[in-house]
């Protein structure tokens, strides 16, 4: 059963303690209602795109009850503080890059070097911040394709029974999500449109770049936001999937029973859990994307992962893994 909890200091504590402890708990927030997780907890993060059917690792954007708690995680250029300091708390992501020592877990970014982060203008998702005293992860609380949620009657509609509580703070007053903004690149990027005006942005920073960039190589060296690229964080080796064997020059990516032969290894889940194998996805490419340069192999093999629950996710992360680089061929 998912608990609804009173937007008073007790459910907000309790719900705080959910969060701690693992588990998923939506709360609302000034534009729709989050699907909150413990962002450093890797298992956590995965339970969010089990429990939305998300058939995608897209980057979630981080919660963080004041600026300063997320610039200690990302690297905030003077833009980023222009904004923060005009804007936060408010409806307006940031993506910026992550800091060597960000804690928060790499599948809650795609797995790329960057962290979309925002602090909400809600007093109760405010207190639920500062309770928890982590950043929180939180996609829309609504099952993947369906309407996002600006009630905790909506959330229940979809997630019951599939999350742990509902922290219930009543209607959302903004009611669309928040508008998402890149500054890695030369100029600030509008990923997404949302709760900030672009001309609030543009009154404080200038011209905006819009839509997605033209070119596959633009894109490559641009966009942070889910779901517009081919290939997201790619390793540097090649990725060859679906291996039934795997041979001595090759590090292999196993799911279950591992194939033998390889010349480094990386078990998702010796189980076959899918959560389990989720978790482990970023982890493990990157840790064989080492392995691969400093035993001067071949390519990575990867074992195939059943096409359900999150192993479509799973599979979705890694054909965008194998798929041609920008600029090859």
């Amino acid at each position: 059963m998912t608990e609804i909890l009173t937007a008073d200091p007790t459910g907000i504590a309790h719900a705080a303690e959910l969060l701690r402890a693992g588990v998923l708990v939506a709360f609302g927030t000034e534009t729709v209602y989050g699907l909150g997780a413990d962002a450093t907890d890797t298992r956590a993060v995965a339970a969010i795109f089990a429990a939305k059917d998300r058939p995608h690792f897209n980057p979630l954007i981080c919660h963080y009850a004041d600026a300063e708690a997320a610039f200690a995680q990302v690297a905030a250029n003077p833009t980023a503080r222009l904004l923060a300091g005009a804007l936060w708390p408010g409806p307006l992501s940031l993506v910026l890059p992550r800091r060597a020592d960000c804690p928060v877990a790499l599948l809650a970014g795609a797995g790329l070097d960057t962290l979309a982060v925002r602090v909400p203008a809600h007093a109760t998702a405010l207190a639920l911040l500062r309770a928890v005293g982590r950043p929180v992860a939180a996609p829309s609380a609504n099952r993947s394709g369906q309407i996002s949620p600006t009630t905790a009657r909506h959330v229940l509609d979809g997630l019951a029974g599939r999350i742990a509580a509902v922290l219930d703070s009543g209607p959302c007053p903004v009611g669309v999500e928040s508008t998402v903004l890149d500054l890695c690149g030369a100029r600030p990027l509008l990923l997404r449109p949302g709760g900030v005006t672009v001309e609030a942005i543009e009154a404080l920073v200038g011209p905006v770049g819009r839509g997605i960039p033209h070119t596959v190589a633009e894109a490559a060296r641009t966009l942070r936001s889910p779901g517009l690229l081919v290939s997201h964080y790619a390793p540097d080796a090649p990725v060859r999937l679906d291996a039934d064997a795997v041979r001595a020059d090759e590090a292999l990516l196993a799911f279950g029973p591992k194939l033998q032969g390889a010349g480094a290894e990386f078990q998702l889940s010796a189980s076959s859990d899918l959560a389990e194998a989720a978790a482990n996805l970023f982890i493990g490419l990157r840790a064989l994307d080492a392995q691969v340069a400093r035993l001067k192999l071949s390519a990575i093999a990867v074992m195939p992962v059943p096409e359900h629950g999150l192993g479509l996710a799973i599979n979705d992360r890694l054909r965008r893994a194998a798929a041609p680089r920008a600029g090859a061929g």
